[in-house]
């Protein structure tokens, strides 16, 4: 995905459950690094979920304004049980 830097919108990130797992109650983060390592706990922010994807705002007056650059977008998802599942998810690019 490409956006630029002057933009608002929300980031949206597909995530698929394991058939018969509801996710919708399941507390959901994104992580948007420059790095290639694990995002850190401070680098995660709080997302929605909207219709089987993991939702969260970015740029100006948002809860995460990036610069121009390459990015790796991660997600994690804690569903019932043992697991707490973390992804990389995709590249944004902002311009």
């Amino acid at each position: 995905m490409l956006i630029p830097a002057s933009s608002t919108e929300y980031l949206h990130v597909p995530v698929t459950a394991p058939a018969g797992v509801d996710l919708t109650s399941a507390p959901v983060r994104i992580a948007v690094v420059s790095h290639r390592d694990n995002p850190s706990d401070t680098e995660w922010k709080t997302a929605v979920w909207d219709d089987g994807e993991a939702v969260l705002l970015i740029g100006p007056d948002s809860t995460l304004e990036l610069a121009r650059g390459d990015y790796q977008v991660w997600v994690s998802v804690d569903p019932p049980g043992a697991e707490n599942i973390t992804r990389r998810a995709g590249h944004l690019g902002i311009t």
